[in-house]
């Protein structure tokens, strides 16, 4: 694996993880529900993060774009099912078990098949 490819995962994960709870830190948290102007202001890290895992996609999968929004989409699935089961008590059904080895297939297409 690629240091770009790595960097994608990563910087991808974490910005994925920071916009779940940007976004659902409203049913977590009172602060957060109160506060919707100052946590929006996160965004704009949020972006850095987006730019620059979109540029190491680029650069681990030489010159394309489609691999790099595909793992994006798909680490993106696996955070939300983790966190929203944890934090919301959202149980992993069937449909979404299936939705994960989807999103994981996606993952490992992407990054392994040459």
């Amino acid at each position: 694996m690629s240091k770009a490819l790595l960097y994608t995962i990563l910087i991808f994960t974490i910005t994925q993880i920071a916009v779940w709870f940007q976004t659902n830190g409203q049913f977590i948290w009172d602060w957060c529900k109160n506060n919707s102007f100052i946590l929006s202001l996160f965004g704009i890290p949020i972006s850095f993060g987006y730019i620059y895992a979109t540029r190491f996609a680029f650069e681990a999968f030489n010159g394309l774009l489609w691999p790099g929004r595909l793992l994006g989409f798909a680490l993106g699935i696996i955070s939300f099912t983790i966190l929203t089961n944890y934090y919301m008590g959202e149980g992993i059904t069937p449909k979404v078990v299936v939705s994960l080895i989807l999103a994981t297939a996606l993952v490992c297409i992407q990054a392994f098949w040459k």
